[in-house]
C-alpha cells in the first residue's frame, strides 16, 4: 500500500514555505513535491511531460489541499527557467526552496558517447542548476532565507561502470553546491546535495535494460544484483530521498550546507 506522508509528526517549519521542484512529473522528483505538500509547503512543480505534469500536481492538490502551480518548462532553457521563476514568485510572493533535477544522462561508455551527448548531459544535469540558483538566489537574499538542494546521484562520490557522462557532470554540481554555500550562507542561504543510489525509478529501469543487453542477463537478474550490493539488501524508494531533501530544507537541518547526503542504503563504501 502507498505511504501517506504524516506531517504532524515532526514539526520541520515549513508551513507556508514556497517549494520549487524540477523534473517533478515523475519518479524522486514527484515524490519530492509531495512530500513538501504533506509538510503544507506551497508547491511549484515543473517537467517537460505537461500530461504527466498536470496528472501528479492534480493528485498532489487533492490529497494535501494545498497550493500548487504546475507548468511545463525545458531546464536546460534558461529563458524558460526565468519566466518560471517569476510566476512562481508572481503567485506565490517568494521561492524559499528550490529542489534542481534532471532526468539522468544515458548509460554509456566514453568511447560510445557523442559529442552531442556531452552537450546535452551538461546542459541538462549541469546547467540547469545554474539556471535556477541565478534565479532563485536573489529572492532568497531579500528574505535572508533559502534552501537550494540538488539531485545527483552515488557517481558524484563512486562512479558507476557505464555512466561515464553521469560521473563527470555530476562531479562539477558538487563543485558549484559547495562554491554556493560558501558564497551565499552569510545571506541565510543552504546549498547541499542528495546522491542517491539504486533507486526504483524508472531511469533505473533503463540502466537495467542496458546492462542487460551487454552482459546477456535478464534485467531481474541485474535488478536483483543491484539490491544485494547495498548493506539493505534492497533498492531504494523514491520517497526515501525525498524525506531527506524534505529534511534537509528544514529548520531541522539548519547548520548544514555544501554537503552532499547520500541516500544509497550503503552502498558506497568510502569513509
Amino acid at each position: 500500500m502507498a505511504r501517506i506522508y504524516n506531517p504532524d509528526s515532526m514539526d520541520l517549519g515549513l508551513k507556508n514555505r514556497v517549494a520549487i521542484v524540477a523534473a517533478s512529473s515523475q519518479g524522486i522528483g514527484r515524490a519530492t513535491a509531495e512530500a513538501f505538500a504533506a509538510e503544507g509547503c506551497r508547491v511549484a512543480m515543473c517537467a517537460r511531460n505537461a500530461q504527466y505534469l498536470q496528472q501528479a500536481a492534480d493528485k498532489i492538490r487533492k490529497q494535501y489541499s494545498v497550493e500548487v502551480l504546475a507548468e511545463p518548462v525545458d531546464v536546460t532553457d534558461a529563458g524558460a527557467v526565468h519566466r518560471f521563476v517569476d510566476t512562481v514568485v508572481g503567485k506565490f510572493g517568494s521561492a524559499d526552496i528550490c529542489v534542481t533535477n534532471a532526468g539522468g544522462p544515458p548509460a554509456k561508455g566514453f568511447l560510445a558517447a557523442s559529442i552531442e551527448e556531452w552537450r546535452q548531459a551538461v546542459e541538462a544535469n549541469f546547467l540547469s542548476t545554474v539556471y535556477f540558483a541565478r534565479e532563485v538566489i536573489p529572492h532568497m537574499q531579500r528574505k535572508r532565507w533559502g534552501r537550494i538542494i540538488t539531485i545527483t546521484s552515488i557517481t558524484t562520490k563512486q562512479p558507476v561502470a557505464d555512466l561515464v557522462l553521469s560521473n563527470a557532470v555530476r562531479a562539477a554540481v558538487v563543485g558549484l553546491v559547495r562554491s554556493l554555500a560558501n558564497e551565499f550562507g552569510k545571506d541565510g542561504i543552504l546549498v547541499n546535495n542528495v546522491g542517491p543510489g539504486y533507486t526504483a525509478t524508472d531511469r533505473l529501469k533503463n540502466l537495467a535494460k542496458t546492462r542487460s543487453a551487454a552482459q546477456g542477463k535478464s534485467e531481474k537478474e541485474i535488478v536483483d544484483g543491484w539490491a544485494v550490493e547495498a548493506p539493505l539488501k534492497r533498492l531504494g524508494e523514491p520517497r526515501e530521498v525525498a524525506d531527506t531533501i524534505v529534511w534537509l530544507a528544514s529548520e531541522r537541518a539548519s547548520y548544514v550546507t555544501g554537503q552532499t547526503v547520500l541516500v544509497d542504503g550503503g552502498i558506497y563504501k568510502g569513509l
